[in-house]
C-alpha cells in the first residue's frame, strides 16, 4: 500500500501551523510530525511559504463548497444571505488553523498570518459580492456598489457575532439577525 506522502506532509503541517502558528512553525516541525525526511517535504514544496499557500488553497476550496451548497438553497435573498454568513463564521471557527492565524495577527502581527486571515476573507467577500450582483439582477436588491455592500454586511455580521461580546452581553443568534434585517432591508431610519 502506497502512502501518500504529500498528503502526509499538508496534514503535518496543517497541524504544526495550528500548534505553533505560522512564525514559529519550521520544516524540522513538519518533518518530525509528518515522520519524513526534510528533504522529501523539499521534494514537494520549496518552501514553508510554498508549503502553507497550498494549504490555505485548500481551505478556500473547502470554504468556497461550503458557500455553494448554501447558496444553492432555494430561499429568500435575506434568508440566503444570513445562512451564507452563519456558514462563513461557521467555517472560521471550525477551522482550529483560522482560530491560531488570527491569534497570531493579533498577538505577534506575523505578515503571513495576516495574508491567510484576508485571502480567505476576500474568498468570503467576492462571493457575497457575486450573490448581491445575482440579486439585483433578479431584482430583490436595489442597484447598489456590490463590493462595498458585500464589505459592509460581513463587516457588520463579524462585528455583531464577535466584536460586540468583548464589552457587551453576548447576542443570540435570533437578535443578530433582526439587526442585519433591520440595516439592510429598512434601515433605521423613518
Amino acid at each position: 500500500m502506497s502512502i501518500d506522502r504529500k498528503a502526509l506532509i499538508l496534514q503535518a503541517a496543517t497541524l504544526s501551523f495550528v500548534q505553533f502558528g505560522y512564525k514559529a512553525t519550521t520544516m524540522d516541525q513538519v518533518s518530525r510530525i509528518a515522520n519524513v525526511g526534510k528533504g522529501t517535504i523539499y521534494t514537494f514544496f520549496k518552501t514553508k511559504e510554498e508549503l502553507f499557500e497550498e494549504i490555505l488553497d485548500k481551505a478556500s476550496l473547502e470554504l468556497t463548497s461550503v458557500m455553494n451548497r448554501v447558496a444553492a438553497e432555494q430561499t429568500t435573498f435575506t434568508h440566503k444571505l444570513l445562512n451564507l454568513l452563519d456558514s462563513i463564521l461557521e467555517f472560521r471557527s471550525d477551522h482550529e488553523l483560522f482560530v491560531k492565524l488570527a491569534q497570531e495577527v493579533r498577538d505577534i502581527g506575523t505578515a503571513q498570518a495576516l495574508e491567510g486571515v484576508k485571502r480567505m476573507e476576500a474568498y468570503a467577500l467576492d462571493f457575497l459580492r457575486q450573490q448581491i450582483e445575482d440579486a439585483i439582477k433578479s431584482g430583490e436588491v436595489k442597484p447598489c456598489d456590490s463590493s462595498i455592500a458585500a464589505f459592509m454586511i460581513l463587516r457588520m455580521y463579524l462585528a455583531l457575532t464577535t466584536e460586540w461580546n468583548k464589552s457587551h452581553d453576548p447576542l443570540d443568534e435570533n437578535r443578530i439577525k433582526e439587526h442585519m434585517i433591520l440595516f439592510i432591508s429598512t434601515g433605521i431610519l423613518l
